[in-house]
């Protein structure tokens, strides 16, 4: 089945979030956010990320996507930013100007892509000397943790296990990620672990409306409505508490120079 990118009413689907403090934390950690005066956000979506990066004190930020409509969305979203633009594109030949950006972010993205190399070369090239390169996705042991009241995406893969093998088959290990990394030319790589808090329900009603909506969550769109509702009642029965409920996910992020 699979999430449709291009469909219209999937339009605002990862437009509706902020980014908690928790990865902005972490970003600072990696990168002088301060400093930065170009940052390009390829695999942008909706602009969730893109907007924070301009909060976070890049001049100008760019986003770039393979959906038509999830620009749509993305604009829709930062139109109170002036120094925010999007261009469709891809990964892999964003048709943007080599060695024009000093931040370039890469978050959800990689899973989706096939030939990292290609990937890594064109994010190389786009960057300028110096510029800092921000990948964010999870490897496969990211995606079989067992499920409790903060990882409720765990409960996705004990219900239905056939999701497991879909979810870590088009995820890359590490050991890949940097090896990819060192051959393209990038340098001081690092990599780091991040539970970053996704969102706060003010109650148990608002994360299951939220789940039946498959808001932001590609892996439930494999899931048909029936399966969807058995999901549904299976985390309501199994969450302890009903009221201020953080969900948070688990990511592996790396970092590495031009």
């Amino acid at each position: 089945m699979g999430m449709d990118f291009h469909n219209k009413k999937n339009r605002i689907t990862y437009a509706t979030r902020n980014a908690d403090n928790s990865w902005i934390e972490a970003i600072k950690k990696l990168v002088p956010i301060a400093n930065i005066s170009k940052a390009l956000d390829i695999g942008c979506g909706g602009g969730i990320y893109t907007k924070a990066l301009s909060d976070m004190g890049a001049t100008s930020v760019t986003g770039v996507d393979f959906s038509e409509t999830m620009i749509e969305g993305a604009i829709e979203n930062c139109k109170e930013y002036k120094n925010i633009s999007f261009k469709y594109g891809n990964a892999l030949d964003t048709g943007l100007d080599s060695n024009s950006f000093n931040l370039l972010l890469e978050r959800a993205l990689i899973h989706h892509i096939k030939d990292l190399k290609a990937c890594f070369k064109e994010a190389y090239r786009v960057l300028e000397d110096n510029g800092f390169y921000i990948i964010q996705d999870r490897i496969p042991e990211d995606c079989i943790l067992k499920g409790d009241d903060t990882y409720i995406r765990g409960y996705f893969f004990e219900l239905f296990p056939r999701l497991i093998e879909k979810e870590t088959n088009r995820r890359h290990n590490s050991q890949l990620v940097v090896e990819t990394l060192k051959e393209v030319g990038f340098r001081e790589i690092k990599e780091v672990k991040l539970w970053e808090t996704r969102k706060v329900y003010e109650n148990k009603e608002q994360l299951l409306k939220d789940l039946g909506e498959r808001t932001g969550r590609s892996i439930l769109h494999e899931l048909d409505d029936k399966e969807l509702n058995i999901l549904i009642n299976h985390i309501d029965e199994s969450i302890s508490t009903d009221t201020n409920i953080v969900e948070k996910d688990r990511w592996t992020i790396w970092k590495a120079v031009k």
